[in-house]
């Protein structure tokens, strides 16, 4: 962001800030200018042919400066089989992440410039879980965590079943968020960016075994 106070006195005729022209042909401006953040300054003469104002400051910009404060994770995974234990073909998994802010939303943050302030904020739209079998399955919540009391039923809205067991040891299970950020500016200004996350864990899923008599 630049700011710009006229000089007073202006420069002589001969001085270089006038860039050429002559005094009373425009004038000549303190131009100060913040980067990074406002970390640094930069300060320099320059001339103008009318009064600047102040730079134009992007919504977009700072949009992006409101979600770079924000903490967006991949999902906190749980799953049935548990990692460690074993599951089996045929069987119900579930799949699910808890809830949070910096897991699934709503994660709000602001970044302001030039009298413009914009708040963005950003919540998991879908989970695409890829089951380490080649298979994926995507979902539009966060997933029902599992109950022993549902024994043998399948999840409501996330949940998958192995067809095969895990026969090099494990299946890694990889669940990507989408997380859909909406910003709006008080200016009036608003828009959408997205980004993603992953986690994973590993499973084992075996083959119910017959005992004979």
């Amino acid at each position: 962001m630049c700011t710009y106070k006229k000089l007073d006195p202006q420069p002589p005729a001969d001085s270089l800030d006038w860039e050429g022209h002559k005094p009373g042909d425009g004038a000549v401006y303190t131009e100060s200018c913040t980067t990074d953040g406002g970390l640094f300054t930069v300060t320099r003469n320059v001339w103008a042919a009318t009064p600047p104002g102040p730079a134009a400051v992007d919504p977009a910009v700072l949009a992006q400066q409101a979600v770079d404060q924000m903490v967006l994770r991949g999902p906190q995974i749980g799953i049935t089989p548990k990692p460690g234990g074993m599951g089996l073909v045929g069987m119900p998994v579930y799949l699910w992440t808890e809830t949070g802010p910096e897991t699934y939303g709503p994660n709000v943050a602001s970044a302001s410039a030039g009298g413009i302030t914009v708040t963005a904020t950003a919540k998991v739209a879908r989970i695409a879980w890829q089951m380490g079998d080649g298979k994926t399955v995507t979902c539009t919540t966060p997933g029902t965590p599992y109950k022993a009391s549902f024994g043998a039923r399948p999840s409501p809205d996330c949940g998958y079943r192995y067809t095969k067991a895990s026969t090099e040891g494990s299946y890694h299970v990889v669940a990507t968020s989408t997380w859909a950020i909406d910003w709006q500016a008080s200016s009036g200004q608003g828009g959408q960016l997205t980004q993603t996350r992953q986690s994973s864990v590993d499973i084992r899923v075996g083959e119910l075994q017959a005992v004979g008599s």
